[in-house]
Order: structure tokens, then C-alpha cells, then sequence
């Protein structure tokens, strides 16, 4: 079996979509497949970006060809600004969560959303803390039970706060980490990176400026990157390699 035959069996296998990260760990096991090279997961990547058999759906997630109008359909990519937004929205909360689990933190995510779905999973059955820890008092974890994504370290408090940003207003989630800045946690916008410039005017208002050097832009290449390359060192970890 060719290399790229590979790649196109694991996706047909998974409804015709994978993120790198799947591929990574899934395309290595399909037997009958050779990777006579040091750089197996590089050639994963040139793989999926042959358009003649594939084609990206957002940062990250690739998709076949074959299955284009079916997938499109299912995740309603061809549907109005609300749909995509919710789409979007749920996608990078679920790469926040596996990378979350990943770097072997406790996963949260708000009871909202946690029936929204990562590529037909609930985030529910992703995040690994369905109920929020109790590390305060309850006045402010109301507030962190309105937070996109957040990681909990192993003494189950709070290593890091994200929130999603597709067309909502970064204004509320900054108030949000306000609320936080007593806890020695990081703070992290996750959007387009077409909005760093709002990002930025938004963190120089006098009512942020005591969270102004805590809080950070990650843009959703980033993210997806993250999500690649932590896959990906796992798996050469699982392989032997480190």
C-alpha cells in the first residue's frame, strides 16, 4: 500500500475527515504501509495537502475530496454565519481540550457546551473534569463556569483560562479575567488572527490594565499547530524515538 493510500484509508475509516493529529497516531498502525523515513510525520502533512485527493476544512482538520458535499453537509461549512460560527467555535474548543489532556492537565468546559461537538464527539465526553473544582469562593466560579476551556493542574487549580473569540466581543471575556487576576493563571484569547489589532486596543483600555502583561492572543493557526505538534511528539515518544 502507497503512503498516500494510507492516509486516504485511515480518513475513510473516520467519516472522511481526521485532524493531523489522528493521522498521526492512526496512519502509523495501518499495515501493509512502509515509511522508510525519518520524517514520517512531514510526509503525512505534503500528503493531505495534495489537492487531487484532499482538502482542508480549517487549521489542522483535512478532509477527502471524495466526500466534499457529504462533509460539508454534516458540519454545515456551507450554511449561514451562525452555523459556521458554532462550528468553528466548538472545533477549537475541542483542540484546546485534547491539548489540554495531552500536557496532562484536567479539561473543563462550561455545562452550555459541553453537548456542542468536536467532529461528532460532546466536548463532555472529551474534557476530562465534567464538574467544575471547587478551588474558590462561589461568586467567582460562577464566573468560571462561563469560560470557553480551562486547564486544572494536577492540585486542581487553574493553570490556564481560554476563551474562543469567532465575532463575539473580546470586551466581556477580558472583564472575565479581571474578575481571575488573583489566581496565578494564564489568559488566553483564542480567534482569527485578522482581530489582533482589536485584541490589542481592546487590552490598552485603562479598565485591563492590571491584566494587561498576563493575558495573550493566540491566533487558531497557532492553536491547530499546538494540537500537530503535540500529537506528534507523542507519538514518536509512543514509537521510541525520544
Amino acid at each position: 500500500m502507497r503512503q498516500h493510500e494510507a492516509v486516504i484509508k485511515v480518513m475513510e475509516e473516520n467519516d472522511g475527515f481526521a485532524t493531523l493529529g489522528f493521522l498521526y497516531q492512526a496512519v502509523m498502525r495501518v499495515s501493509g504501509c512502509e515509511w522508510k523515513t525519518k520524517t514520517p510525520f512531514a510526509t503525512i502533512r505534503r500528503i493531505v495537502q495534495d489537492d487531487r485527493f484532499f482538502f482542508r476544512i480549517r487549521p489542522g482538520l483535512w478532509a477527502l475530496k471524495s466526500n466534499k458535499t457529504e462533509i460539508e453537509k454534516r458540519f454545515h461549512l456551507d450554511g449561514d454565519s451562525a452555523t459556521q460560527s458554532a462550528f468553528n467555535h466548538a472545533y477549537f474548543q475541542g483542540l484546546l481540550v485534547e491539548i489540554g489532556n495531552m500536557k496532562g492537565f484536567g479539561t473543563f468546559v462550561p455545562s452550555q457546551d459541553q453537548n456542542r461537538t468536536f467532529l461528532g464527539t460532546p466536548l463532555k465526553d472529551i474534557a476530562t473534569a465534567p464538574n467544575l473544582y471547587p478551588f474558590t469562593y462561589d461568586r467567582i466560579l460562577r464566573r468560571v463556569r462561563t469560560i470557553d476551556v480551562v486547564w486544572f493542574n494536577s492540585r486542581e487549580f487553574p493553570q490556564s483560562f481560554f476563551e474562543v473569540e469567532y465575532t463575539t466581543d473580546m470586551q466581556t471575556s477580558l472583564l472575565k479575567f479581571v474578575d481571575l487576576q488573583d489566581f496565578h493563571s494564564d489568559f488566553y484569547i483564542v480567534s482569527d488572527k485578522v482581530r489582533k489589532n482589536e485584541f490589542d486596543g481592546k487590552l490598552n483600555y485603562e479598565a485591563f490594565r492590571s491584566i494587561g502583561d498576563r493575558v495573550r492572543f493566540a491566533d487558531y493557526d497557532h492553536i491547530a499547530g499546538l494540537h500537530t505538534r503535540i500529537s506528534e511528539l507523542q507519538q514518536y515518544r509512543s514509537l521510541g524515538s525520544l
